[in-house]
């Protein structure tokens, strides 16, 4: 008789692998990265004209004269330079140190993003970015943040500020349920009080808010802020804000308020609204800025950040004196 043997018992199926993420940066990683990947890039565009990539006209500009024994390096005129074949050197009609402030958005909705990154990644570089080239030349550098965990780093020189800022800026999320729309009136209005001296501003943040009716509300409070100091607003914008794509039903959810509406994305009426909503709140914020003398620098995620930068660069010198 020929005995019956026994099949091995199937092994248990693996359990499912867990989604991997790489852990996240560390603030000094993150600036080491940058200086990398973008300043790097940045100073080979504009060999080593730090003052020329962001500060623009209001810097009272006198004169550009012939280099002298003496004047600092980070003065020379490049663009004026390569013209001539002979050192030249610009020379204001103040001399005086100068700070930079950011003012950035830390709302929940800048927690979004279909592409590249999220938006508060976007926002986070550009801040890198800029803290480095700022404290590099030796200026003072601070920072307000709104949103449901706002923040602030006080004025001071160094590379130490811009590890400040990115710590700042590392902090994870608050979690909990919506606390409310966040609105950019408050932060505009405390940052007046708190610059004594003309400073260089960037109010970076995606303005979903809107331009509020009559230049009140928060377009007046940044009126109010040009008024005194150079004012750039960045705007960070994702994609997905500005075309709605056809995928049939779609539920969307306002990470603010925690609103949600159900919208059938297959209607061409409905795309149409949409759109016709974003061109008109993207004209009045235009017209906005436009009344309020302050500059767009307009960031996508789904974009390298450098191109628009030297966009940028290019019209604030072509309105220098």
């Amino acid at each position: 008789m020929i005995g019956l043997r026994r099949r091995p018992p199937r092994p248990a199926p693996p359990p499912p692998r867990a989604e991997v993420r790489p852990p996240p940066e560390l603030p000094a990683q993150l600036l080491r990265r940058l200086e990398f990947k973008v300043v790097r890039r940045l100073d080979g565009f504009l060999f080593g004209d730090y003052r020329g990539l962001f500060y623009g006209p209001s810097l009272d500009l006198a004169e550009v004269r012939e280099y002298q024994p003496g004047d600092e390096v980070r003065r020379i005129d490049w663009n004026v330079t390569a013209r001539s074949g002979r050192l030249h050197v610009r020379q204001y009609q103040e001399e005086r140190e100068l700070t930079t402030w950011l003012i950035i958005d830390t709302s929940p909705s800048m927690d979004f993003g279909t592409r590249r990154a999220l938006k508060s990644d976007l926002a986070r570089d550009f801040a890198g970015v800029a803290a480095l080239i700022v404290t590099r030349h030796g200026d003072r550098l601070g920072a307000i943040t709104f949103g449901p965990a706002a923040g602030m780093v006080t004025p001071r020189h160094g590379r130490a500020q811009a590890l400040a800022l990115m710590t700042l800026l590392s902090r994870p999320a608050v979690s909990g349920p919506p606390a409310g729309t966040t609105t950019l009136e408050p932060a505009l209005t405390n940052a007046g009080h708190l610059m004594r001296r003309r400073s260089l501003v960037f109010v970076v943040s995606d303005f979903l808010e809107g331009v509020p009716p009559g230049g009140g509300g928060w377009a007046g409070a940044l009126g109010r802020l040009a008024q005194r100091h150079d004012v750039v607003a960045v705007r960070i914008s994702d994609p997905a804000e500005r075309i709605l794509p056809d995928v049939g039903g779609l539920r969307v959810r306002d990470p603010e308020s925690g609103e949600e509406l159900w919208l059938d994305t297959s209607d061409v009426q409905v795309r149409a609204a949409h759109a016709r909503l974003v061109g008109e709140r993207d004209a009045a914020l235009r017209r906005s800025l436009h009344a309020a003398r302050v500059d767009l620098l307009d960031l996508g995620t789904e974009r390298d950040p450098v191109p628009a930068l030297l966009r940028f660069v290019a019209a604030r010198r072509g309105r220098r004196p």
